[in-house]
């Protein structure tokens, strides 16, 4: 065999221990989001109490008026979700096709969204997550790879990036209304005609979610302000993150948002949405 004949094979052979090789580390993060994803359906309640509109006497009006249009009486309060979505995400500039399905136990247990993005060649799937169990410390991640054997973002398990997943989980309780009841946890404080701030127990050391509603109750913005490093500097701060909540619907007596925009520095002229989802399934 000549020099180059030799050359060609060992080439070869790299190449096919690093697709082997990243192919064992993407078995390994699906792995990560498969048993978080099990541990949070874990935590559905069999016999959950139901909603009485008695909870939220005494509570801010506006308040109030979220909960006469977001929880039907008699509904079971279960406080886990399990999503399932289709819509773009712009990266780069560039608008890509996204579907996903996603769990959510807010607003501290954890969340797994598992989504696959893009077209053709460039198309790429993976998952953020975060985990928080008890007694133990919080984990959190972002793995995407493209084909499943090349890293395209791998992520996460340090404070920064818990404290940034930590607030979207939070946000991201409007779609679990029970989540925001007195009784579990949530703080509400009116802050103008139609808009409130929820703080949680158990999500401290993060800021507040602010809301909008409108006149009938629907809620319309959600944001917070996010610890991200999602800026040209690239530096870990404090910046807005929020959106609209353009279309709602009901689901197993919850009324959720079921068509959204979200993106950094919402309520800014810099504001960026990158995230545009409508939801096809709901199940609690």
């Amino acid at each position: 065999m000549t020099i180059l004949g030799i050359a060609v094979l060992i080439l070869v052979a790299l190449a096919v221990a690093s697709a082997a090789f990243g192919a064992w580390i993407h078995s390994r993060d699906a792995a990560q989001a498969r048993s978080v994803w099990n541990a949070l359906e874990g935590l559905r309640e069999t016999n959950p109490p139901v909603y009485d509109p008695a909870m939220v006497e005494g509570l801010p009006e506006v308040a109030r008026r979220y909960f006469a249009r977001a929880i039907t009486p008699g509904t079971a309060l279960h406080r886990t979700v399990r999503l399932e979505m289709a819509g773009s995400f712009m990266m780069d500039g560039n608008e890509m096709p996204m579907t996903a399905r996603q769990i959510l136990a807010p607003p501290a247990r954890g969340f797994v969204w598992q989504a696959e993005i893009g077209s053709g060649a460039m198309r790429f799937g993976g998952s953020d997550g975060y985990f928080a169990p008890d007694g133990g410390p919080a984990d959190s991640w972002t793995k995407f790879w493209l084909g499943g054997v090349v890293p395209l973002a791998r992520f996460g398990g340090n404070e920064d990036h818990a404290s940034a997943a930590l607030t979207r989980l939070m946000l991201e309780s409007v779609w679990v209304p029970a989540s925001l009841l007195p009784q579990f946890g949530a703080e509400w404080t009116q802050t103008g005609d139609d808009t409130a701030e929820i703080r949680f127990a158990r999500a401290r050391g993060i800021e507040p979610m602010q809301i909008k509603l409108d006149t009938a109750g629907n809620l319309v913005e959600i944001q917070a302000l996010r610890w991200t490093d999602a800026n040209p500097e690239k530096v870990w701060r404090l910046q807005p993150f929020g959106g609209r909540m353009i279309e709602s619907g009901f689901h197993e007596g919850f009324l959720i948002p079921t068509r959204v925009e979200l993106g950094n520095m919402y309520g800014t002229p810099e504001y960026a949405p990158f995230f545009f989802a409508t939801i096809t399934s709901a199940g609690f």
